[in-house]
């Protein structure tokens, strides 16, 4: 059984999910969301590294995943989105996990069958396929999804890294 913490990086909101994956059989452990206080940015993504390292110690996941940034038009938003990624990845490397990435696109995909979803398509097919009440918060269910795609891909990548088939 693998142990997946998924993370939806964000400047005031970073998303978390974990998620237990057997064969094709996925189990919800966790999700929720790191909310930084309304401080400079230094100090936002200091509680971002230190609430990542305290999920890690929690919930004790084998392997984190972390959507890549992605950038429309806003630069700012874009660079402080990178910088709250950053903090993210530090933390979980610092905890000595490995630590898989993936677009956007490729995690819609990976849940929804559509590499342009909706959020809202996100949370409903995460609520589905984790068997929940109802759907989660919209940060929470992407990093849920990221879990998702990394518990269905994930085998291959991780053969391919070691050298060896999937």
């Amino acid at each position: 059984m693998r142990r997946i913490l998924g993370i939806d990086p964000g400047s005031r909101r970073t998303g978390f999910g974990v998620i237990e994956v057997a064969g094709p059989h996925l189990t919800y452990v966790a999700s929720g969301c790191i909310r930084s206080p309304e401080e400079t940015l230094a100090q936002r993504l200091h509680t971002i590294h230190e609430e990542v390292a305290a999920l890690v110690r929690a919930y004790r996941p084998g392997e984190a995943v972390i959507e890549n940034v992605f950038v429309r038009r806003n630069a700012a938003a874009a660079l402080k989105l990178g910088q709250a990624r950053g903090a993210a990845l530090c933390a979980l490397a610092g905890c000595g996990l490995p630590v898989y990435e993936y677009s956007p696109a490729q995690v819609k995909q990976a849940v929804v069958g559509r590499g342009r979803a909706e959020k809202v398509q996100v949370q409903h097919m995460v609520q589905a396929l984790l068997g929940l009440a109802a759907p989660p918060p919209a940060d929470a269910a992407d990093a849920l999804a990221c879990a998702i795609c990394h518990g269905h891909r994930g085998p291959a990548l991780v053969a391919l890294a070691a050298g060896g088939p999937s």
